[in-house]
């Protein structure tokens, strides 16, 4: 499936201890670490979120951000992915619940259809208090795949 989360995060990883004081130098340091797919150079990607940032912030409240392009800077399914990135610290993200965010979730999709159903899928989760209290307890790659995993079990 092309936009099946699992393969995802697969894709992009999970990250801990991103620096930064600001979603500008998050991003800065999240991409110094996240394995960018060769079609897509680093700098072209943390220009086109700082744009989106820009527009309106990415940050859904209870801690979460969705950091992603306003527009597909990638064609093949292949090189989409998404990262989780664990902050060091709770950093001001202009939500508006107010609350700092301690987690990311960046999506990088291959066309507007794509990135919709990928944003879709990850709000259901994002709504989930459990997922929330993964994301707020670090869990490893490992474990968020299980339980994402198992959750779309239920929807079979």
């Amino acid at each position: 499936m092309e936009n099946d989360l699992i393969e995802l995060i697969r894709r992009g990883g999970v990250f801990r201890d991103i620096p930064g004081n600001t979603p500008e130098e998050v991003l800065v340091a999240a991409l110094k670490t996240i394995p960018i797919p060769a079609p897509l150079d680093s700098a072209v990607l943390l220009k086109a979120l700082l744009e989106r940032e820009a527009l309106m912030s990415t940050a859904i409240g209870k801690g979460i951000a969705l950091p992603h392009p306003r527009n597909a800077l990638i064609s093949d399914l292949k090189d989409q992915f998404m990262a989780i990135g664990y902050l060091r610290r709770d950093i001001d993200w202009k939500a508006l619940d107010g609350n700092g965010v301690h987690s990311f979730l960046l999506i990088v999709s291959a066309s507007p259809k794509l990135h919709l159903q990928t944003l879709s899928r990850v709000n259901f989760f994002c709504q989930r208090e459990d997922f929330r209290t993964f994301l707020r307890n670090r869990a490893s790659q490992d474990e968020i795949i299980k339980m994402i995993g198992d959750t779309e079990k239920e929807w079979k």
